[in-house]
């Protein structure tokens, strides 16, 4: 979860939430959190009571000076929360030594995520980067052309590449590529080297059964190994919403990649 620096930075005087663990059903994880301040709030720990009981807590926390405090939640029906299980909860005066070890675990969970390499700033790309961007991803866009590249939302990673299949070679292992560039021949040159790499985890790209097919084709015409296109998700996004809006494109790929990746956990 992103850290909040306009509202930190708006907002003098605030507690820190945090999930600290979880046992049984609960809303949010452990390491979920947000902040509290006398008049607003940023983020969420789950909502409904336990939520609105610790925003209390907080606030009394501001009032009387108290830097550190616990809530333990069962919730169940005394609760009003039926999710059956139990949280704990730790409340802390954002100091800038809490902040700074906040950002330290954010900085370490961040790094664990997994790489997803958009291979095109294009309106799809565009539309998937922003998607993807509050979601537990390393996003990282390949263009070739700069006048794409910069039309990239605000905050959103990128690069310039000539030669963008090299890029392929950066990904760390698990990670994804999706293919979304403005010609197929630089997407089957791109699928091609990243469909040589066993490590990654998805491989996908933009598309229907026809270039599925051609690109079968420029495997074979390249002695590349035909039975690597297994492994190939094409079209991207799935097939059981047939509308070809960026964004709504986008929005299918995010939950497929979300769904590959953490959906049985």
């Amino acid at each position: 979860m992103e850290i909040p620096a306009d509202f930190l930075s708006s907002h003098e005087r605030c507690i820190l939430i945090e999930v600290m663990a979880t046992w049984g059903s609960t809303p949010r994880e452990a390491g979920a959190f947000m902040f509290v301040s006398e008049r607003a709030l940023s983020g969420t720990i789950g909502g409904g009571r336990m939520e609105h009981a610790a925003i209390a807590l907080a606030r009394s926390m501001l009032g009387d000076g108290r830097e550190k405090e616990t809530l333990d939640v069962t919730l169940g029906p005394d609760s009003g929360q039926c999710c059956g299980g139990r949280v704990s909860l730790s409340l802390s005066l954002a100091t800038e030594q809490v902040m700074e070890d906040l950002r330290l675990r954010s900085r370490l969970e961040a790094d664990a995520y997994p790489d997803v390499f958009i291979f095109g700033a294009g309106h799809v790309g565009r539309a998937l980067a922003l998607a993807l961007k509050p979601l537990p991803f390393n996003v990282m866009v390949v263009e070739t052309r700069e006048d794409e590249a910069v039309q990239l939302a605000p905050g959103i990673d990128y690069r310039i590449e000539a030669i963008a299949e090299r890029a392929v070679s950066d990904v760390r292992a698990g990670g994804a590529v999706v293919i979304v560039t403005h010609d197929h021949a630089l997407d089957f040159l791109i699928g091609t080297e990243a469909l040589k790499r066993a490590d990654l985890s998805y491989v996908g790209m933009i598309g229907s059964k026809t270039k599925r097919g051609l690109f079968l084709h420029h495997l074979r015409d390249h002695g590349e190994d035909e039975q690597r296109i297994d492994r190939l998700i094409l079209p991207i996004g799935g097939k059981a919403v047939h509308d070809k809006r960026p964004p709504v494109i986008a929005a299918l790929v995010a939950a497929e990649l979300l769904t590959h990746y953490i959906g049985s956990g």
